[in-house]
């Protein structure tokens, strides 16, 4: 399970598809639909929020928006708690009205080397790789915060 902290911009298709099922599966261990997965560490961040479910929506909904954005049709009923459901209103801002969560530049500075290396990998020469060569940004969910890897990160440093 991989959910990334950064924007889902620098995303190719299949990392936005990916990252679409791996965080409905996340919703769903959240919710308890699910044994499988509990213990996995992607979710400590989710887990630690005042409202763990409103957090991996508006994850979610921000996945949405790019895929609409993109020609992409992702099914928003499958979201448990859409932003507007917590605020009465489409934000602008999808993850306006929840907290951000903190995510330390180290994590960021390893997700980005780790996309980088991926998007290498399986789509070369393509929009996405040359646009990932900019700087690297998040999801609109997290703020950045000094500090080295997160401690739930379990992937190797491609670099290292």
């Amino acid at each position: 399970m991989r959910l990334w902290s950064l924007h889902p911009r620098h995303l190719d298709r299949q990392g936005l598809t990916g990252c679409w099922r791996e965080s409905l599966l996340a919703q769903a261990v959240l919710a308890g639909r699910t044994r499988g997965y509990r213990s996995h560490p992607q979710l400590e961040r989710f887990r630690a929020q005042p409202a763990p479910l409103d957090a991996v929506g508006t994850y979610l909904e921000v996945l949405a928006r790019e895929a609409t954005a993109r020609g992409y049709r992702f099914d928003l009923s499958r979201i448990d708690r859409r932003p507007e459901e917590l605020t009465g209103h489409a934000p602008t801002d999808a993850a306006a009205g929840v907290p951000r969560i903190p995510v330390t530049r180290g994590q960021v500075d390893l997700e980005w080397r780790h996309l980088l290396a991926k998007l290498a990998q399986r789509s070369p020469g393509s929009e996405a790789l040359t646009a990932a060569h900019s700087a690297p940004t998040v999801h609109p969910l997290f703020t950045v915060v000094p500090g080295p890897v997160e401690s739930w990160e379990r992937a190797t440093d491609p670099e290292g």
